[in-house]
């Protein structure tokens, strides 16, 4: 039998894989704004595509593209026929191209704007969201383990855990924060959060998404000082420079279609997978702006690509700043000042 998520993360830091919503609306497929995942039923060969360079890059989880797959988003863009449809083809194109290496399969859902903690009707309504998407995704798989991502309400997260812990899968569950002091949106400090959801029951808790990678380590050491020793801790950052001032990239003057004045390169990403091995994060990997060459350069970092390139012989004369600088991936990608 494979080697689950919680197998692995007893052996070390697992790598995750990037960002699929904004590179496929890059690429022409996802809508911005919306943001909603038809791409799965309409061009499945491009997010087949995307996994496939994920996977080659070094990820061993693919997550499936179901973020915003639930009845209530897809209806915004007149989809609501469409949930079952696109979670079950979401797991299973996912499943396809984890086969062809040694990667997981995580069945991905995220916030669904229909929590308001003010109405305790929302609570069995947001249930019955996730429980239509989790059943969707068994149907077509199973996943071998779900994410939840983006909870800005603990209390959504929480119904999250409450559902997905229901299927006896392996439950991993991520929040986000969007203003300093970090916060959930009932006033919850990272620590709290990571707490209060190890309590329900996640068997990994963590931060993702909105923040680059200088704002969500410290929130990810947090989390590691309050649950470390109990549930393994998940860090997923953008691939975007925010800032104390601008920590959320959704609020910056950049989104959506500015986005590459502020992507970062490789190397921050590298950096950050060592850092955050060293503070303890287990579950290491990279949400928006991140694409393969992010999650190769994070993979070399963290050992899991071979530092070796092939041997080749110069012309005798340098062609490049490759050669003038005897430049190499590994000191551009990790030993930046």
């Amino acid at each position: 039998m494979a080697r689950g998520i919680l197998e692995r993360l007893a052996e070390g830091p697992v790598l995750g894989d990037g960002g699929y919503l904004l590179e496929l609306e890059k690429r022409g497929y996802v809508q911005a704004g919306p943001f909603t995942p038809e791409v799965v039923i309409e061009h499945p060969e491009a997010l087949r595509q995307l996994h496939r360079e994920f996977l080659r890059a070094g990820a061993e989880v693919l997550q499936t593209m179901t973020f915003y797959a639930s009845e209530d988003k897809l209806a915004t863009v007149g989809l609501q026929g469409k949930v079952d449809e696109i979670n079950r083809n979401a797991v299973r194109i996912a499943r396809e191209v984890a086969a062809e290496g040694d990667a997981l399969v995580a069945g991905n859902l995220s916030l669904t704007w229909a929590y308001d903690p003010a109405d305790p009707a929302t609570a069995d309504h947001v249930r019955a969201l996730f429980d239509r998407q989790l059943e969707d995704q068994l149907d077509a798989g199973p996943p071998d383990f779900w994410i939840g991502e983006t909870f800005s309400y603990l209390g959504e997260a929480l119904l999250f855990v409450e559902r997905a812990r229901a299927t006896g899968l392996p439950v991993m569950v991520t929040m986000s924060f969007e203003r300093i002091p970090f916060a959930s949106y009932e006033g919850d400090d990272p620590a709290a959060c990571a707490r209060r959801l190890a309590e329900a029951g996640a068997d990994v808790v963590g931060v993702n998404c909105l923040n680059g990678p200088e704002q969500q380590l410290g929130i990810a050491a947090a989390m590691v000082q309050a649950v470390g020793g109990t549930v393994p801790v998940a860090a997923q950052p953008v691939a975007y420079r925010t800032s104390d001032e601008q920590p959320d990239f959704t609020a910056s003057e950049h989104f959506p279609y500015g986005l590459t004045a502020i992507t970062l390169p490789r190397g921050d990403l590298a950096a950050f997978a060592v850092r955050a091995r060293e503070a303890g994060v287990r579950y290491i990997g990279s949400c928006c702006g991140s694409v393969a060459e992010h999650v190769r350069a994070m993979a070399k970092a963290l050992g899991k690509l071979p530092d070796q390139e092939r041997a080749w012989r110069s012309s005798g004369r340098p062609m490049s700043a490759y050669e003038y600088h005897a430049h190499t991936e590994r000191e551009v990608e990790v030993e930046r000042p």
